[in-house]
């Protein structure tokens, strides 16, 4: 019996070697946003799943996880209100109270600070 195998070769000529039909499994890089979405596309088409995740080389419950996710966001956007040009301003509108509001507590705290060490004199008319 002939050892066909190379002595110190890497685990995926191995696994290669022990009965891999399709060629070694390429080191895996991270997937982009775009790509995770097309693949989830491809699904939500109809696409098998297991053909997909051959192809992109990630496992079947990545991709089922990655299309639960997408499901859940397109769920929740469609849930929200969009913005409008009133409501924009309606917000502004309480970020200003909010600073006019805060200014007029500072000036009190001042005015009670001034007026406990020497109370303001009455002033005299200019006439």
């Amino acid at each position: 019996m002939t050892d066909t195998t190379v002595r110190g070769a890497g685990p995926a000529a191995r696994a290669q070697h022990a009965g891999g039909d399709g060629p070694a499994p390429s080191r895996r890089r991270r997937m982009s946003a775009r790509r995770k979405q097309s693949a989830v596309l491809r699904l939500l088409r109809g696409e098998d799943l297991e053909l997909v995740s051959r192809e992109l080389g990630v496992t079947a419950a990545e991709l089922s996880t990655w299309r639960e996710a997408f499901l859940t966001a397109g769920e929740a956007a469609l849930k929200t209100r969009p913005a409008d040009g009133r409501e924009v301003e309606i917000g502004r509108l309480k970020a200003k109270v909010g600073e006019l509001t805060m200014a007029n507590e500072l000036l009190d705290a001042k005015i009670d600070r001034l007026e406990t060490h020497r109370p303001l004199a009455r002033r005299r008319s200019r006439s």
